[in-house]
């Protein structure tokens, strides 16, 4: 009775948090499925506020701005990120602490500045708005962040099996391939995942740095809820967690794999 009764706070404060965080969600998924297009009483269960989702095509458009721009992003981000994290794990070099410093500027400035600094340097380099303007600026943010979760990974990394391999007549790039990247692999695949989710989710800098027809799909939602929440965008918003949770457990199952 004793350790049910310790237990029992711990149990109710645990269900209020995930209560607090799940909850809204679960809301917005049943509300997807309403035949009323007013978000406040269950008139009746429909598919066809999905149905109308797929027929908008500005929607989809900006649906598939949003997925280019995030795989684009992601994998240059990912490679450029992780050979930063090994470069700066391995070698020491004058001015490293100054540039270790500034790779974390973008993680902690206020994002409407960087909206507005890389909106100030494309007009300067006269570079249109558009998809490229847009790559470029998810490629900035994402890359400190794919840094920082690989360099962690790295904290943690043996360096006799390096040299081990070395000693077993392996050169540099078998010993890159067939020793740290397997063991640095789930803080990369960390790091892409959270690129992806960070490109695709964003709003102020994309709203900065998008052209006229390079609409993003947060910013097509965000256009979308100043004329009300419609179940079309309940719709799209439970599509967007079905695509980022089957992303998340694949992940989890190559990771445990």
């Amino acid at each position: 009775m004793g350790f049910r009764f310790k237990s029992l706070p711990s149990i109710l404060y645990a269900t209020f948090i995930y209560g607090f965080l799940y909850v809204p969600i679960l809301v917005l998924i049943i509300f997807s499925f309403n035949k009323s297009r007013l978000n406040a009483v269950w008139t009746g269960f429909t598919f066809e506020w999905y149905g109308k989702l797929m027929q908008n095509s500005d929607v989809l458009a900006a649906a598939k701005n949003s997925l280019t721009v995030a795989a684009v992003s992601t994998i240059v981000a990912t490679m450029v990120g992780t050979v930063a994290a090994v470069g700066m794990y391995r070698y020491h070099f004058r001015g490293k602490t100054a540039l270790d410093g500034m790779l974390y500027l973008p993680i902690v400035i206020p994002e409407i500045v960087m909206g507005i600094s890389l909106l100030a340097f494309f007009a300067l380099a006269n570079i249109p708005l558009g998809i490229m303007t847009l790559v470029i600026a998810h490629i900035t943010f994402c890359i400190p962040f794919v840094v920082v979760i690989v360099r962690a990974r790295l904290e943690g990394f043996d360096r006799s099996l390096e040299e081990a391999a070395r000693d077993l007549g392996a050169n540099e790039w078998q010993t890159f391939t067939k020793v740290t990247l397997p063991i640095i692999g789930p803080g990369i695949l960390a790091g892409a995942l959270l690129s992806f989710t960070l490109s695709i989710d964003d709003v102020i800098i994309s709203f900065f740095v998008a052209g006229p027809s390079s609409t993003t799909l947060p910013l097509k939602i965000f256009s979308m809820v100043k004329f009300g929440v419609s179940p079309e965008i309940n719709a799209l918003s439970t599509l967007m967690l079905l695509i980022t949770l089957t992303i998340a457990v694949f992940a989890q199952l190559r990771l445990n794999k």
